[in-house]
């Protein structure tokens, strides 16, 4: 899923590998997340990914001209996961907007371990 934006001067495509990992970085730069994760649909296992691996814990999906976002994290153990995910959610919209200026619709964010 490419993303097409259009001004008077031409128009500008995105690919769908720059969009996941603009969103796995401006993830991982918060405070409280130790990891992104990945649920294997083959075994429900779940991988811990380190930077390299980042953009499996990202799904992009397209909406009209908007994205929805969904996010597959670890967080620490003793920090606030709700403000943790907050704060997650106004980064990774803030980065994605500025950096692409694709508009966010969506920011899900799915809690998939503790690391103590």
């Amino acid at each position: 899923m490419d993303c097409k934006i259009k001004n008077d001067l031409g128009t500008i495509f995105i690919s769908e590998d720059v969009l996941l990992k603009v969103v796995g970085y401006a993830a991982l730069e918060c405070y409280g997340i130790v990891a992104m994760s990945s649920k294997r649909a083959k075994d429900g296992f779940v991988e811990w990914l380190g930077r390299e691996n980042l953009t499996r814990g990202v799904q992009i999906r397209s909406v009209g001209d908007m994205l929805d976002v969904d996010l597959f994290i670890i967080v620490e153990y003793g920090i606030s996961i709700a403000e943790v995910c907050k704060t997650i959610v106004e980064t990774v919209r803030y980065k994605l907007e500025s950096m692409t200026g694709v508009s966010v619709r969506k920011v899900n964010i799915s809690v998939e371990g503790i690391r103590v």
